[in-house]
């Protein structure tokens, strides 16, 4: 484990001889086996160490055995400690994030601070020097899989099946991306070096736990038993990939844009195919607008299309427009109309808009009738850590897109909402409940199958559309 580990270190250029390296320690096996092994490597490094822990404050009192635990590693192997929380949940309902998501932001804001502070800050050393120059997370092969898996099943191209990469911006490293969880639970063991479990990496309410403990178990048993090695080379070869075209971007791209960041459209047309996407959705970045395929694909017809001189306008998601007058092409905010609402939907809570109110609760799993699968869904039962992402109740909005479950592909909602069953009158303002960036359910459509809970669901979350006047105390 220690030559797989230092071969991957120098293949990979991560750490250099006098780096300052903190090791983020959970309490899990794969942080302290990270921790394990580089203090057996420090010195054919020349490497300082140290240990960083961020609590969370999620799960009470086993959150702050975790932290002491950390401590106590630290104490006995003479290293440094340093330490940070936040009240994740509280963090995640103010910032309309899942807690997941959340809990990475707060978790990486304070690897940040430890980055960029001066050493004094933290410890007695070298003036001018700072805290830390590297910070080390304990990444394995097991997680690269996933999440190449988990986006390739929530739809990406190459950059998202890059997954997660050896070195996150300048200073945060992930030196065992080539050893599995089991390999690093084996070398624990061979050391007698107890570890922390945490109970909800086994809760298949998450939808990356259900792949860790049901997808990939299926797949490598009935499909593939080499599956992990494919989907980690198929990361491999995305992420080189991704990394060739970034440099190209940056070369070609201030090339293409012109004045005011507007896009001359035979410029762009000039360019092969996957160079115009690429422009285009770097273009669309540099205004603070992240895009989905379809949209960009829309936006290249409406750049092909004839000229003139009156504006043409492409709604696309957030409230943002992709407008085109005469040859060229460039994004702006949407003004808002008074008719168009956005309002958080608290769990337990409720909102009233255009006409209906609509509710979410959590409730027990065999508590609720499963009732949306029918032509008119007004009442359905979702995955119960969708409450955790901060929901939503909006109006549609053109380019919006949903996959009612058992439908082959994602549909346009101007189109579903065609259906007989929605009124005329009513489909400007129609709702949909957002989680996230995600429509997790449309209001007389069933809900897509991947935020369907599963048969053992202990708790699950149940929304509801009701006419006016069904509704209990107004929501926000």
């Amino acid at each position: 484990m220690l030559q797989k580990l230092l071969s991957y270190i120098r293949g990979q250029a991560l750490l250099r001889p006098g780096d300052r390296v903190g090791v983020a320690v959970s309490g899990g096996a794969d942080s302290v086996a990270l921790l394990r092994l580089l203090l057996e490597a420090r010195e054919q490094l020349g490497i300082a160490l140290s240990v960083v822990h961020f609590n969370h404050k999620i799960r009470g009192a086993e959150a702050n055995a975790d932290q002491q635990f950390a401590a106590d590693l630290a104490r006995a192997h003479d290293l440094e400690f340093h330490c940070d929380s936040a009240d994740t949940p509280a963090y995640a309902g103010a910032h309309k994030l899942s807690l997941e998501a959340a809990g990475r932001t707060l978790r990486y804001e304070f690897f940040e601070r430890l980055l960029h502070a001066p050493a004094s800050c933290v410890t007695a050393a070298l003036p001018g020097r700072r805290a830390l120059d590297k910070i080390a997370t304990a990444h394995t092969r097991d997680d690269q899989v996933e999440t190449v898996l988990l986006r390739f099943l929530r739809g990406a191209g190459t950059r998202g099946l890059a997954g997660i990469y050896p070195e996150l911006r300048a200073g945060i490293v992930r030196p065992l991306l080539a050893c599995t969880h089991g390999e690093l639970c084996s070398y624990l063991n061979c050391i007698h070096q107890p570890w922390r479990e945490d109970a909800t990496n086994r809760d298949i309410s998450y939808a990356r736990n259900r792949v860790r403990h049901e997808l990939l178990p299926l797949l490598r048993r009935g499909y593939n038993p080499a599956l992990d090695q494919v989907l980690a080379e198929s990361g491999e070869i995305a992420r080189a990939d991704e990394e060739y075209w970034a440099s190209e971007l940056r070369r070609i791209l201030p090339q293409v844009l012109a004045a005011e960041r507007r896009i001359p459209c035979p410029a762009l047309l000039a360019q092969p195919l996957a160079l115009r996407r690429r422009l285009v959705r770097a273009a669309a970045e540099n205004a603070g607008l992240r895009l989905d395929f379809h949209h960009v694909e829309q936006i290249l017809g409406l750049a092909a299309g004839p000229s003139s001189r009156s504006e043409k306008a492409l709604e696309l998601p957030g409230g943002w427009q992709a407008v085109r007058r005469a040859q060229e092409l460039w994004f702006r905010r949407r003004r808002q109309t008074e008719q168009e609402y956005d309002l958080v939907l608290s769990v337990p809570g409720e909102v009233q808009v255009a006409g209906r109110t609509m509710r979410a609760a959590l409730v027990r799993g065999d508590a609720v009738a499963h009732a949306g699968e029918g032509a008119r869904a007004t009442r359905v039962l979702l995955e119960a850590a969708l409450a955790t992402r901060g929901l939503r109740v909006r109006n549609w909005r053109a380019g919006d897109r949903y996959r009612p479950a058992h439908t082959a592909a994602p549909k346009k909602l101007k189109e579903l909402l065609q259906a007989p069953h929605i009124p005329r009158d009513q489909k400007p303002l129609w709702p949909v409940v957002v989680g996230g960036e995600e429509i997790i359910w449309v209001p007389g459509f069933p809900p897509p199958e991947q935020f369907q809970p599963g048969k053992a669901a202990q708790t699950v979350l149940l929304l509801e559309e009701l006419p006016h006047g069904q509704g209990g105390k107004n929501g926000p």
